[in-house]
């Protein structure tokens, strides 16, 4: 289940600012967490609508089997469970819930992972199943869960592979155990092992923060050079082979920075949280301002015109975990704008879906056409958004 205290503090590129902050604006709890007023009421009502209605259609669409979709079908299916386990209707006994979790076990392999074999997505699909064990919290799964970490902990590139620190893999996760590493799988990696309840001391995440910081666009605390003269602090997708970013026009631009965007800078930012970065740290800072310089939900920023709808459902996720876990509902822009950023995403994710209850992404990228991604990973932000 969703976790997430809530705070009213200014994103700002000095966090000491944050402190200027009229009182008047700010009640302070007994536990010294701030919190702002809630969702304006209509815009709750109208989100929570929105979000009945994604689970009717997701209901609908569940195969006898107990999955969804067609592809990725354990991943899929662990995803749509999610949006089902954390709705007050459904929860953790509903009969939906029930048979998909049946499913999805069926693919606990010998090693310990969640996955298909035939399609070499071990570490994504682990990390969902893993979330979804999680959020249901039940004695019966703990076994499971156990088996799901340590084969999880076991794609990290590091020694054991003959992978030093000075190798770029070095405490990345791919898609499996040859692959190259990407933030992207490492961020589910990182967050699927902190919300089971790995140890925040593990070696993982001391690991991990060695190839997420080579992912930032930050020439003081990137070590590689083609973050060299970059300082907008974003993130890309791999520092594998001379970096490679997914918004970049060409893959390997010699001599030029990176192109960081939107997806994989809310993804990096999470994953420091996660492994237990200050909040006064460079990169953390670093980070702050790019959102501040590129808050919007219109588009994956970053990404290329023809590409900016690109793994907008992926970054409305990451947008609303990361956020969550930082614990400030308001961004201020680079102009000074203010965002309460939960009544913001709830408003464009009402507004985007479609009369079935369903979304769906025009861009067929990276699996977001499919309705049952799409429409899960929508309710998932939008339950994210409305906690208090």
């Amino acid at each position: 289940m969703f976790r997430f205290l809530i705070s009213l503090l200014v994103v700002s590129s000095s966090i000491s600012a944050l402190a200027d902050e009229p009182t008047s604006m700010r009640t302070v709890s007994g536990t010294g967490i701030e919190k702002e007023t809630p969702i304006d009421k209509d815009l709750r009502t109208k989100a929570v609508a929105s979000i009945d209605r994604g689970l009717v259609f997701l209901a609908r669409q569940q195969d006898r089997d107990g999955g969804w979709s067609d592809s990725f079908r354990p991943a899929v299916t662990a995803i749509v469970a999610r949006a089902f386990v954390n709705d007050a209707d459904y929860g953790p006994s509903h009969p939906v819930v029930r048979r998909a979790v049946d499913f999805m076990l069926k693919f606990q392999q010998s090693d310990g992972g969640i996955y298909e074999r035939e399609n070499n997505l071990a570490n994504y699909q682990t990390s969902v199943a893993l979330m979804l064990l999680a959020d249901l919290n039940l004695p019966e799964h703990k076994g499971q869960i156990a088996r799901a970490q340590k084969f999880l902990t076991t794609l990290q590139f590091d020694k054991e592979e003959s992978i030093d620190e000075d190798n770029v893999w070095y405490g990345g996760a791919g898609y499996n155990r040859s692959k190259r590493p990407d933030l992207s799988n490492t961020q589910m990696m990182l967050e699927a092992l902190n919300e089971s309840g790995l140890p925040k001391d593990h070696p993982v995440y001391q690991k991990a923060m060695k190839f997420v910081s080579r992912c930032q666009m930050n020439e003081t605390t990137n070590d590689q050079a083609f973050a060299a003269r970059a300082s907008d602090g974003g993130f890309i997708y791999s520092p594998n082979a001379g970096g490679e970013s997914k918004a970049s026009q060409g893959l390997f631009e010699i001599g030029t920075p990176r192109q960081s965007y939107g997806s994989m800078t809310y993804a990096g930012f999470k994953s420091m949280l996660h492994c237990g970065v200050d909040r006064d740290d460079e990169r953390i800072k670093a980070c702050l301002t790019w959102i501040r310089n590129n808050y919007t939900l219109d588009v994956n920023p970053g990404m290329p015109d023809r590409d900016s709808k690109d793994g907008l459902f992926y970054y409305y996720h990451v947008f609303a975990r990361a956020l969550a876990i930082w614990g400030e509902p308001i961004v201020v822009d680079v102009k000074g704008a203010r965002h309460n950023w939960r009544e913001d995403l709830c408003a464009k994710l009402s507004s985007m879906q479609k009369s079935d209850g369903s979304w769906s992404n025009d861009a067929r990228r990276w699996l977001e056409s499919d309705s049952n991604y799409a429409t899960a990973l929508s309710v998932l932000s939008m339950q994210i958004a409305l906690e208090e």
